[in-house]
């Protein structure tokens, strides 16, 4: 399969999942392949190589960007579908807030594009470790696919409100927090 077919076929089955969410069929944009647009690792949007100065301009394009099943990022309106370049994820979370404590705990983040977000099952996290490194990268689950990545400052804020969790049969501890009474795990180790 040629690259061209590849990005029709991902831009068809993409646009064919957010048909399945609306009713009627109506028309099929027009796939524009790629773009020359890009979003940095942190968070910054660039537009034929140069950053995208108004946050203004930078929120109407998040209002219509999707990702596909295979990890990519789409610009989709009406009448056009065009793929864009993330380097990492399309959002940074910069803010967090937390309510409550223990399982009736709601925790709460910010994204660069003011944008809030509370952690439950719908957007939940998950953990990311560098293989060489094992320094963790923890994201939030967001809207149509897409996630915030936590920013250091946030993921410390996170991890202060975090909870062990000692498995008796494995001796693993869990180490996690709670937001709207479901338990998200941030690591694993050994009880000490």
């Amino acid at each position: 399969m040629s690259n061209n077919e590849k990005t029709t076929d991902l831009a068809e089955k993409l646009w064919t999942r957010l048909r399945g969410q609306k009713t009627g069929t109506g028309r099929h944009p027009q796939i524009c392949g790629d773009i020359p647009m890009s979003i940095g690792r942190d968070g910054t949007w660039f537009y034929q190589g140069g950053p995208i100065g108004r946050i203004e301009l930078v929120k109407l394009f998040s209002s219509v960007l999707q990702r596909d099943e295979e990890g990519g990022h789409w610009l989709v309106t009406p009448a056009e579908m065009a793929r864009i370049e993330v380097e990492d994820v399309a959002f940074i979370a910069v803010e967090m807030q937390n309510s409550g404590t223990g399982r009736d705990q709601v925790i709460r983040f910010r994204t660069n594009i003011d944008q809030w977000v509370e952690l439950d099952a719908d957007h939940p996290l998950r953990v990311e470790h560098d293989p060489e490194t094992d320094e963790p990268s923890p994201y939030v689950m967001l809207e149509r696919g897409l996630e915030a990545r936590l920013n250091r400052a946030v993921f410390y804020q996170l991890v202060e409100l975090a909870e062990e969790i000692v498995e008796p049969d494995t001796g693993m501890m869990t180490v996690g927090v709670y937001s709207h009474g479901q338990f998200f795990e941030i690591g694993r180790m050994e009880a000490v």
